[in-house]
Formats: C-alpha cells, structure tokens, sequence
C-alpha cells in the first residue's frame, strides 16, 4: 500500500530532483520529449506547471499549439510539430501533441476519416524515427471520471481567474463523453508500442496524480543516483497501458 500524500512535501522533493536532473541532462545533451494527453479539463496544465516550476527557462519549452492555419493544413501532418522537438540538452513539453488528430479531430470531424486512418498507422512510425534520433520520447494519457470533468468544466465558467482556460469545446465534452472513450481506446490500442509506451495517470485527484506522474517521469529518464532517491509511483494511479485497463475501470469509460 502506498504511504499517504504529503503533497507539499512531496512535490518539493520531486522539484528538487528534476532540477538535478535536467543539470546532468544540459550537461550530456541529453534530448527528452514529454507528450501530455487526455479529455479536457484532465489536468494537464497544472502538472506541466509543476514539472516545469523550476526548470531553466533556457533549457525548457511548453508547446501548445494553436488550430492549424490554411497553410499548415496544407503541409505533412507531423510538419508543425517536427519544428518544435527538442536539441541537445533540452526537454520539450507537448500540452497536446499530434495525438488531436485521434482525439478532438476525430470526435468533431475537423480531419476526414481517411486522413484519421492514415494518422493512427503513421504516429508509431513517425514515434520510431524520434527515438532513433536519440529523443527520450515519454507519452502520458490523463484519465479523469465524467462527473470529475463535469465538476472542472463548471468551475472554468464560474471561476474568474480560468476564464482563459474556458474554450468552445467544453461545451461538446459532455455531450460527447462517448464518443471521446472510443477514439481514446483507438488511439492508446493502436499506438502503444514497446518503443514508445503510453502512460496512463488517473487524474481525478489532481495532487495525487500530480506526483505520481513526476515519479514515474523520472524513473524514466533520470540517472539511478537520483532515481534511488525517489520513490517509485503509485500503481493505482500510474500504470502502462494495457488492453484490459479499457474494460477493468482503470479507465474512465
């Protein structure tokens, strides 16, 4: 049974580790790429925030991109985001990633179904090539509980410091909770691979799932002498994906 959260305490010492560790990452040009994904409201903001605190602004970039414009449209799909893969040294932070064409653009029609089929054959290879770059590719999905998403969604409208966060899509997420499980399930079945696993994190509880995620982010990239010192996450919060968390409640249906 894992130890009750002191999340202050927690996060702190988990801070302390990733600034160790992105020193030994400047110092041997080391490339990590960290891809954050779930339904809206899962949390991603808030645990990127916490990764990156203290991190060198230098050294470190959060990319949330924007609706692809006319001409970007018109290029290769995985175009836009090549530009912003990390360089020697560096560790770059998806806030989404390519995975939307799986997701939102799936669940709203924003990309047709055989550019969505050409996608989901394409990302393991496109993954594959990163990684034989030398590129620490770590992807995460955060799971949350429909009535949690409702209750996150109805506070981004009542609250006045989130209106920022609030977009036109909150308002379909419920509406299409069903449909969003599907693409999900498609798209962690069918781009897990071994080169390039996906992560699940349940999020309801933000603090919790908080750390466990920095846990695992660092057994997965940090030295062991930095490892040693932090305990290894929660299995109840965070664990690889497999086929039967789908169907077992591991995963939000």
């Amino acid at each position: 049974m894992a130890r009750p959260l002191d999340y202050k305490k927690d996060l702190h010492h988990l801070q302390v580790a990733l600034v160790r560790w992105q020193a030994t990452a400047m110092a041997s040009g080391e490339k990590v790429l960290v891809v954050l994904e779930g339904r809206d409201a899962a949390g991603k903001d808030g645990t990127i925030k916490r990764i990156t605190e203290f991190l060198s602004p230098r050294n470190t970039r959060v990319v949330a991109l924007p609706k692809p414009s006319d001409r970007q449209d018109s290029q290769w799909y995985f175009q836009r985001y090549v530009v912003h893969l990390p360089a020697a040294g560096e560790i770059v932070v998806f806030n989404r990633s390519w995975y939307n064409r799986a997701g939102v653009e799936k669940v709203m029609h924003f990309s047709t179904p055989a550019q969505q089929e050409q996608f989901i054959r394409d990302a393991p290879e496109f993954e594959r090539m990163l990684i034989e770059a030398e590129i620490r590719l770590v992807k995460y999905w955060l799971d949350i509980s429909k009535a949690e998403q409702a209750d996150r969604l109805d506070a981004r409208r009542t609250d006045p410091l989130k209106q920022l966060k609030v977009s036109d899509l909150d308002g379909v997420a419920q509406q299409k909770w069903k449909a969003y499980s599907k693409a999900r399930n498609e798209m962690l079945t069918r781009t897990h691979t071994a080169e390039a696993p996906w992560i699940c994190v349940r999020n309801d509880h933000k603090k919790a799932g908080r750390v466990n995620l920095i846990r695992d982010l660092l057994h997965r990239v940090a030295p062991r002498d930095i490892r040693e010192d932090v305990e290894k996450p929660d299995p109840d919060v965070v664990f690889p994906f497999e086929p039967e968390a789908l169907e077992d409640g591991r995963l939000a249906k």
